[in-house]
């Protein structure tokens, strides 16, 4: 069994340590302030003893943790009462993932997070090992998971390929596809590489998407397959609005209230704000509020862009035998892989800003938790053209490209009716108000009726799914424009729903739901507002293609998505 670094024994030791003087201390301001026992005084002798408990706690915490790489699991023991040990069979493993910070690369150290299939956590955290031993770990658990998953990549052996082509740095994103008998495999272009690596294969009859049973060479060298440029970089951060950040951000104003306070009267008074929180009126307070709120917004898209420049700064995406291979960071460096079997669905994704400029990224959905969102979805394309990101989702899936249709005109109406509710009821709201306040001209309110027609256009138009042979692809979504490409073979269930309103309209909407995580934490991929007659039928021909889908892959022993356009 190996241990941690001899480094973890400092930190974890430290970190115990720490822990044990908050609880020491706290113990006894419990105790004298609210139990009326002991005395302060107690606090000098309780720090202390409780610093040293919780250090030797860390440290036989440091010394109890083990791990192995054996044949068939990745065996972890830790604990210093209570003993648990945990066996990891590698065909359950989803990812290796590795971090990095700034303060990590200085002590040469890394955390590796071992996260598996279906798992709602990280199933093993190994805080600290060596870099080195951080590259060991990850290559040997990636090639003992494409064994135990009867990958026929694995890295160094004799196996079964279904094809390896060249790859050439290209800017262009396309892959030649080969027919006839054996040839030199060609070079085809990456969706967004600039390396070149040769190698030698042979090709049998075949398009993207399929596996063929020829026997090849096959060596454990990393081919780029994406790396984000410059320009693509900056696009992707200011064209990215992270919500999430101003929720933090409300910590930090909490702990210097009154400045951001005092700040925020100083902006607002020349356009109508309150000198003072005393004095103000109904109108200087609403001035103070527009103002507060755009400085919230303007803050939190400023941070965002500097989050998303520092979490994906250097993003590549490449190819480890059957994996997919990522890395990403500027102040703390982030890699892992994306085993091709395990992949769910793909997600082509966009929002207002990016689609103005005909730029798109694409999101994996694999079934377990990942480190990048705390779900199954890691990102694989942060940003590129819009063309060069659907034709690079296209060959991975091998699906055809979509021919989409739409819901009938009748669900534009009824999301005409549905945003007039919500306006109406915002007008009463705020005609409620005036009832118990000293504003007046309610009536103004009613300007958000303005935004009905648009919105409820907006939402019929973005829309869409096309039924095809081998996948189902479904578009939603406005703001964040989803794409959804889901293999049939990947479908856990179809199911028909109709709401109150829906069966008056004679409407419904099919629900598709995959093994990926992020279905828990998102809505899964859903056809809204369908007629019911289509609805049936793409119900039922969706569950006629899955059990087709399903008998000939256990014909043909077929691992579905493919890595070997690339």
């Amino acid at each position: 069994m190996n241990r941690l670094h001899h480094l973890a024994a400092v930190t974890h030791g430290l970190q115990r340590a720490l822990a044990g003087l908050f609880v020491a201390t706290s113990l006894v301001t419990l105790g004298t302030t609210l139990l009326e026992f002991g005395s302060a005084s107690w606090t000098i002798a309780a720090a202390p003893i409780g610093f040293v408990l919780g250090g030797i706690y860390g440290v036989a915490y440091y010394l109890r943790y083990e791990y192995e790489v054996t044949d068939t699991t990745f065996d972890v023991a830790s604990g210093v009462f209570s003993r648990r040990s945990r066996e990891i069979p590698y065909r359950r493993i989803q990812n290796v993932d590795v971090r990095i910070s700034v303060l990590h690369r200085l002590l040469g150290l890394a955390v590796v997070s071992i996260e598996t299939a279906g798992g709602g956590q990280t199933e093993a955290r190994l805080n600290f090992v060596s870099e080195a031993e951080a590259d060991r770990l990850q290559r040997e658990i990636r090639r003992r998971t494409a064994r135990a998953t009867g990958s026929r990549s694995e890295a160094g052996t004799d196996h079964d390929d279904a094809r390896e082509t060249d790859l050439q740095g290209d800017a262009s994103a396309t892959a030649t596809e080969r027919t006839g008998t054996e040839t030199p495999a060609s070079a085809d272009e990456t969706v967004a590489g600039t390396d070149s690596v040769s190698s030698e294969s042979n090709a049998r009859n075949h398009s993207v998407g399929t596996q063929s049973a020829s026997r090849t060479r096959h060596d454990d060298r990393t081919r780029s397959l994406f790396e984000l440029e410059a320009r693509e970089l900056l696009l992707y951060s200011f064209t990215s609005f992270r919500p999430a950040l101003g929720a933090a951000l409300l910590f930090f104003v909490f702990i210097a209230i009154d400045p951001v306070i005092n700040h925020l009267l100083t902006v607002s008074q020349p356009i109508g704000g309150p000198a003072d929180l005393e004095t103000a009126s109904i109108g200087n307070y609403g001035v103070l509020t527009l103002v507060s709120f755009a400085y919230g917004v303007i803050i939190t898209y400023l941070v965002s862009v500097a989050y998303t420049f520092g979490a994906y700064y250097g993003f590549t995406l490449s190819r480890a035998g059957r994996d997919f291979v990522y890395e990403r960071g500027l102040l703390q460096r982030y890699s892992g892989s994306i085993p091709s079997e395990k992949i769910q669905s793909v997600t082509v994704t966009d929002n207002p800003l990016q689609r103005l400029i005909d730029y798109a990224g694409m999101w994996i959905e694999t079934a377990g938790y990942g480190p990048e969102s705390g779900t199954g979805s890691q990102s694989a394309v942060p940003l590129a053209q819009r063309d060069r990101v659907y034709e690079f989702t296209e060959r991975l899936t091998g699906s055809e490209t979509p021919q989409f249709h739409s819901p009938p005109a009748l669900a534009r109406r009824r999301y005409v009716a549905r945003y007039s509710i919500i306006a109406g009821v915002f007008v009463a709201a705020i005609f409620a108000v005036t009832l118990v306040t000293p504003l007046e001209q309610w009536y103004l309110a009613a300007i958000v009726f303005v935004a009905v027609p648009p919105a409820a256009h907006l939402r019929y138009v973005n829309i869409q799914y096309y039924v095809g042979e081998d996948h189902l692809v479904i578009r939603r979504g406005f703001w964040r424009r989803r794409t959804t490409v889901i293999p049939y073979y990947r479908v856990q269930t179809i199911s028909t729903r109709r709401s109150i309103f829906q069966r008056r309209l004679g409407l419904a909407s099919v629900i598709v739901d995959t093994a990926s995580s992020s279905s828990f934490s998102l809505a899964p991929p859903t056809i809204y507002d369908l007629e019911l007659e289509d609805a049936r039928d793409v119900h039922k021909t969706s569950r006629n293609r899955l059990q087709r889908s399903l008998r000939e892959r256990a014909r043909d022993d077929d691992l579905g998505l493919t890595v070997d356009f690339t």
